[in-house]
């Protein structure tokens, strides 16, 4: 019995230590400001490694801190992946130590799901909105937040009595979800109006408050669904409106008239002004790193003018970023004090820092993009004084990739960390990456190129080499994803002009300030005196000089076929009939530095481009334009902007040029009053273009919505198209039009309405009044 005793003894301590043996030994002391040698992650099993790693920063190489642990795990957990997670260390045999990341994931699988009483939602949404799917383990705590979702859902679809409750699902051994949903009535708003109580000042129309408003009306019961947290926030933003144009006591709140059967409802924003308040004294305090004067320079805001939050804001902006950009960080506060009624003393009060050192770049969420491709997008390096401008120039570019949730913009912080060199810190660069495939269907028209219809692909973080390596990977749009190129595929079908293409661009290449660009295409037009075929592929080499001047080089090849020429046509026109070849080298030059693409309000762009052509014709095409914009005119709040825009172009082509390669004018964006090509010279009434042309247009534009979405355009083009250098018959129109932005479902799109009126053309030149254009243009 004994000896018995002793080999059970023995087996279980062999047992114990066999299963103590993968495991890491436990330390008791924090190994704070160790090198960290290895990251592991033990127990998972349904994600991968580098799943659960890219959710960490904990990372080799760097020193060991228990804050960021304690940050990854709370991470971890918050993913709803874990039942739990600790975090085990061990140290190696040179002193470092190798971190073990030990997950319990969470146990029963939903085997059932149910979502009834659910008639207005499919089940896809709602799967989408719970995240809940066969399968996946069962989270108490994930379906309650399921049930946040799908009523937030059903508030924001005009339902605001719905409610949602578990039936099943509340225990982690439960293996069935079920959902029992009350939907409630849909409430429709009738109306939204404003109610004024006291003395109202004038500044402020109840149009521009409507603009400040999410919440909207139906049209025949279609829209204008009610959501009572939507009214709330109008409410917040009007009164923030308010405050930012100086109404520091301003008040506003919200009355509701309800129907008697309550499905449908009045809103009524109820606003009290007072009084606008003005600047008294303005001081800056705590300066001490630099000269007293040269800060308090920096500041626009001054007494006895109309108090103005954007002036206090881009005050405390060119503060903080003049300390940043010498690499001393600072804090700029405003503490505004009301010294008598309607009056505020504003403080700035700015808390400087001591310079700091970048340590590491260190990056989270990027489960799919590359770090190369997050890195290059940021002004920050290893070892460098921090300059906090940066930080925000880092954020805008991430922003500007398209690639990242357009709700959770990436995020770049400075971590405080208690380990590693004095005078060093991380940087924590934060994103959530977004679906960037689309498939886009669309049409549109204008008076130039008749109607066309529209079928786009398009990759924005194309990897052409990260293959599927499962059906998975593609459901979940891991494949060619991830290295920021871009790739796109259109068809564009139409009456007078069709194009089919396909493109690539990289757009840091070997992430260097180049960019690389591939596209072949086909292309047809039908004009009155041909029809012209394009087949040809280009390729397209630009290098980003700064923030807005860039240099490309371009080299096309192109077959040009010109078929369908009347017997009667010019030798002008005949002679270029059949196939002809193409060999374009172009070098350009350009200057970008408009605020806005969709509707500029400043800046300027310049573009100066040469290219020879060798081919069944040798010639040379040169060619300049320049646009500039000036704000004329803005209300307080920065809104209402009126614009004048000067426009001039010039080109000269050589004396070998085909007619498909000429200059012509007439329509948008050209010489408005003149038909499509209908300014230049003419053989026979054939249009045969010129090898000079000029063009120049000024506009003024003068919003009249207050939401300035629309707005009224006047102007006067003015140019001539010669076939040689010279001006002999300059024509000038003017006119008036209107400029829309229309709603699209991947953002808006301008139209312009244009009425064109000649007052100096000549005899042959094709006129017409009236001009429109859907689409994006310069």
């Amino acid at each position: 019995m004994g000896q018995f005793r002793c080999v059970l003894g023995i087996c279980a301590l062999v047992w114990t230590l066999g299963l103590f043996q993968g495991a890491p030994a436990l330390k008791a002391e924090i190994p704070t400001g160790k090198e960290v040698s290895q990251v592991y992650v033990q127990g998972n099993a349904r994600y991968t490694t580098e799943q659960v790693l890219s959710q960490v920063l904990t990372r080799p190489g760097q020193k060991y801190n228990q804050v960021t642990v304690d940050d990854d795990v709370r991470k971890l957990l918050s993913r709803g992946w874990f039942q739990d997670v600790k975090v085990y260390t061990q140290m190696t045999n040179d002193g470092k130590v190798n971190v073990f990341f030990q997950v319990v994931e969470l146990k029963n699988v939903i085997q059932k799901i149910e979502y009834r009483g659910a008639q207005h939602l499919s089940e896809k949404e709602l799967e989408t909105l719970t995240g809940l799917r066969k399968g996946s383990p069962n989270s108490p705590n994930a379906n309650r937040l399921a049930i946040q979702n799908i009523v937030r859902k059903y508030q924001e679809n005009g339902r605001p009595f719905a409610s949602v409750r578990l039936i099943e699902g509340e225990k982690t051994d439960d293996t069935r979800v079920i959902f029992d949903i009350v939907e409630g009535p849909v409430v429709k708003i009738e109306s939204i109006g404003v109610k004024f109580i006291g003395t109202r000042s004038g500044d402020v129309s109840e149009g521009r408050i409507k603009t400040q408003i999410n919440s909207g009306t139906h049209f025949l019961r279609i829209g204008g669904e009610y959501n009572a947290m939507t009214v709330e926030s109008d409410v917040n933003k009007i009164k923030e409106y308010y405050k930012s144009l100086g109404y520091l006591a301003a008040r506003v709140s919200r009355e509701l008239e309800w129907s008697s059967d309550q499905r449908s409802v009045k809103i009524y924003f109820v606003v009290e002004e007072g009084v606008r308040y003005k600047v008294g004294r303005v001081q800056i305090e705590g300066v001490k790193a630099y000269d007293q004067a040269k800060i308090e320079s920096l500041a626009d805001l001054k007494p006895n003018e109309n108090y103005s939050k954007g002036v206090v804001t881009a005050d405390i902006k060119r503060i903080e970023n003049y300390y940043g950009y010498g690499g001393r960080p600072a804090i700029v506060q405003e503490v505004p004090n009301e010294t008598q009624p309607g009056v505020v003393e504003v403080r700035y009060v700015v808390e400087e820092k001591e310079p700091v050192r970048v340590k590491e770049v260190l990056i989270r969420g990027n489960e799919v993009t590359r770090d190369n491709v997050i890195r290059r997008q940021i002004p920050i390096l290893p070892g460098q004084i921090l300059s906090y401008p940066d930080i925000l120039k880092g954020e805008q570019n991430l922003a500007r990739l398209g690639i990242f949730d357009d709700e959770q913009k990436p995020k770049i912080t400075v971590l405080d960390s208690e380990t590693g060199p004095p005078g060093f810190k991380d940087i924590l660069v934060d994103v959530k990456e977004k679906p960037t495939g689309r498939l886009m269907f669309g049409a549109g028209v204008n008076s130039d190129a008749g109607i066309t219809g529209s079928i786009v692909l398009n990759e924005q973080n194309f990897d052409p080499f990260r293959l599927p390596t499962s059906f998975e990977d593609i459901l979940e749009g891991r494949a060619f994803r991830g290295r920021g190129e871009e790739f796109r595929l259109e068809a564009m079908p139409g009456t007078q002009t069709q194009r089919y293409s396909a493109s690539w661009r990289e757009p840091y290449l070997m992430d260097g300030p180049y960019s690389l660009g591939l596209s072949a295409y086909y292309f047809t037009r039908t004009y009155t005196e041909y029809t012209e075929d394009r087949l040809g592929a280009r390729v397209n080499i630009g290098r980003k000089l700064d923030d807005n001047w860039s240099v490309n080089a371009a080299v096309r090849l192109e077959d040009v076929n010109v078929k369908g020429v009347p017997w009667y046509a010019p030798i002008d026109v005949s002679k270029y009939q059949g196939h002809s070849t193409l060999i374009g080298e172009r070098l350009g030059l350009t200057y970008d530095s408009r605020d806005s693409y969709l509707r500029p309000t400043k800046g300027e762009i310049i573009n100066v481009g040469y290219e020879q052509v060798e081919g069944t014709y040798t010639y040379g095409l040169a060619t300049a334009e320049m646009s500039k914009y000036f704000t004329l005119y803005e209300r307080a709040d920065g809104s209402g902007r009126q614009v004048l825009q000067v426009r001039s172009q010039v080109g000269f082509a050589g004396s070998d040029t085909p007619i498909y390669e000429r200059f012509y004018a007439g329509g948008f964006q050209s010489i408005r009053g003149f038909q499509f090509r209908g300014v230049g010279p003419r053989v026979d009434d054939f249009a045969v273009g010129g090898n000079f042309s000029l063009m120049n247009s000024v506009e003024y534009q003068i919003p009249v919505a207050a939401s300035d979405k629309i707005y009224f355009v006047s102007f006067i083009d003015s140019g001539t198209v010669e076939r040689n250098v010279s001006i002999h018959d300059y024509r000038v129109t003017v006119g008036a039009g209107l400029r829309i932005s229309v709603p699209q479902l991947f953002g808006p799109v301008p139209l312009a309405l244009d009425f064109g009126f000649p007052i100096n053309q000549k005899d042959g030149d094709k006129t017409q009044v009236f001009s429109f254009w859907l689409g994006f243009y310069n």
